[in-house]
């Protein structure tokens, strides 16, 4: 049998390098992840047990305080209050934003004339800075002259007068959360559209022939061939729902808006203990709880929807 160029790499290859071989390449991402999650964890899980400052003196130095900062955290009223924005916010923007994205990716994937442009259309808010994007959302939220207000007018024909969106504490955070679905929805679209264009046309062919309906190949060829795709949107909105931070500070800075405690969420928290209090200690305690609460939850999600791995 003739040595074919395969052949002679698999007889030349040790076991010893074909098991460092995969470490090779994962290198850098793993160096990476080390240095920018790993060891800041770490740093963080041993300053929650100190009272350590951001300003540090010779004459004050950094003590163990034990769990200290934990008891206090359970105490902390304002924790509780960003703890609670975070998890209503997911709530609501998780689905509805996955659904949406679902919805457009369907859409732009018929074979229709301008599919491309929109396609386009919808990522374009993906592409935009965020701190622009709550800027000029701040200005449509203006209860004198923003848009919002004169859609709601029109569209209620005039029995809903002008809301003040961003002072008012039961609208601020349904403002964030209509503001955040816009802006990322474009994202999931595009990760949608890859799984749908990845499905086999034939099996679509084959339920038309045997007299399925649209909703019907929804439900029993889409849906179940989207299930890898749809658990990777959810957990990734999630974490990134948890993330909230640049749309509400931008809110709290523009000096017209409602109650901090409306609508404050955990990492505005942290940077505001952390970097205007200067307590770095028990910012460091809201981190370890935030991060493990995170963790829970993006675990509890995959396991809920148990992803399906295909064996070649």
């Amino acid at each position: 049998m003739p040595l074919t160029f395969e052949r002679f790499m698999s007889s030349s290859r040790s076991p010893r390098s074909s098991v460092f071989t995969p470490w090779l390449f994962a290198a850098p991402g793993l160096l990476l992840m080390v240095t920018f999650l790993v060891v800041p964890f770490l740093m963080a899980a041993v300053l929650s047990f100190t009272d350590q400052r951001l300003l540090t003196h010779a004459a004050i130095a950094t003590e163990f305080v034990g769990v200290e900062n934990y008891l206090r955290l359970w105490e902390d009223e304002s924790f509780w209050a960003a703890l609670g924005n975070n998890l209503r916010f997911v709530i609501v923007v998780v689905p509805v934003q996955t659904a949406l994205a679902l919805a457009l990716a369907m859409l732009v994937n018929q074979k229709l004339r301008g599919s491309r442009l929109f396609r386009t259309i919808y990522f374009m808010p993906v592409a935009t800075t965020m701190s622009v994007v709550a800027v000029i959302w701040s200005l449509l939220y203006s209860p004198d002259q923003g848009v919002i207000n004169r859609m709601v007018d029109g569209l209620s024909f005039g029995q809903i007068g002008p809301q003040d969106w961003l002072r008012d504490p039961a609208l601020v955070m349904p403002a964030v959360m209509l503001l955040s679905i816009w802006q990322g929805v474009g994202f999931q679209m595009l990760v949608f559209l890859a799984g749908l264009q990845a499905i086999p046309l034939d099996l679509y062919e084959a339920a038309t022939l045997e007299g399925a309906r649209a909703w019907q190949q929804l439900r029993w060829i889409t849906l179940p061939m989207l299930r890898n795709t749809t658990i990777f949107v959810l957990v990734t909105t999630t974490i990134y729902a948890f993330q909230l931070f640049t749309q509400v500070q931008i809110i709290a800075n523009s000096g017209a808006a409602a109650p901090v405690d409306s609508f404050r969420t955990m990492v505005m928290l942290m940077v505001h203990e952390g970097f205007r209090n200067g307590n770095i200690g028990y910012a460091s305690a809201l981190s370890v709880v935030f991060f493990l609460i995170v963790l829970a939850i993006s675990l509890l999600q995959r396991w809920v929807i148990r992803e399906e791995r295909v064996v070649a």
